[in-house]
């Protein structure tokens, strides 16, 4: 059994911090190496998951069976996230943004092509994003924070347990792992995964909630007026 093996901690640490290590990797790399550090950032850490996946490390994954209506309802709650992500930025024109250096250039990423760019950033951002992180916070931080201190295993602790500890420990995590200008609705986001993942009771529900929102962001920046690549 998975739960046998170890600590346990690498399945959620392994692709989250593989991909960070990316990042700054890509940060340092030049312009010509844009599009395969792309490829990398998202091929890497989703064939890790994978690789633990068919392992048998994440038991929290097995089970989703939401029907229709739960299904309806994640997809709805991960549509509210969105709204709560770009809303403030859009009623509010003065708000801070990222700057436009910052922001996505699809046409940047050669010899990828803008839609091969546009594509891979969209698997990332809408599919290997919201594995990765999800297991990370809120199956593997939410539980080990309120154990860490015992030397219990994490895995020994119910998916979805309510505690004060793990709650703001996560949120605040969530928040401060995005760039500064997106801490005000960061925060909120979290709060809310956080309330759902409760709500729900399986780690599938904010999942598909966070892959909808990563990918509802993707399409109204690709369709919309062009001044919202910063949210890419």
């Amino acid at each position: 059994m998975a739960a046998s093996r170890g600590h346990g901690w690498w399945p959620y640490l392994g692709p989250y911090g593989l991909f960070l290590i990316l990042v700054e990797i890509g940060s340092r790399t030049p312009e010509s190496a844009a599009g395969a550090m792309l490829l990398v950032k998202v091929l890497l850490p989703g064939a890790l998951v994978l690789h633990f996946a068919r392992r048998g490390d994440y038991p929290e994954l097995s089970g989703y069976r939401p029907g229709a209506a739960g299904f309806a309802a994640d997809v709805l709650c991960g549509l509210v996230i969105t709204a709560l992500w770009m809303g403030p930025f859009l009623l509010l024109p003065g708000l801070e943004r990222g700057a436009p250096e910052d922001a996505f250039d699809p046409a940047g990423f050669a010899p990828l092509g803008a839609g091969v760019a546009l594509g891979v950033r969209l698997l990332g951002f809408g599919v290997v994003t919201p594995f990765v992180e999800e297991l990370f916070v809120r199956s593997f931080v939410i539980r080990l924070v309120d154990v860490i201190d015992t030397g219990e295993d994490f895995r020994s602790v119910p998916i979805a347990r309510f505690t004060w500890r793990s709650f703001v420990i996560t949120a605040v995590w969530f928040t401060f792992t995005h760039v500064p200008w997106e801490w005000g609705v960061a925060a909120v986001a979290g709060v809310v995964f956080n309330l759902w993942l409760y709500q729900r009771r399986h780690i599938g529900s904010p999942i598909v909630a966070h892959a909808v929102a990563n990918a509802s962001i993707w399409a109204i920046v690709v369709l919309g007026p062009g001044d919202l690549w910063v949210f890419l």
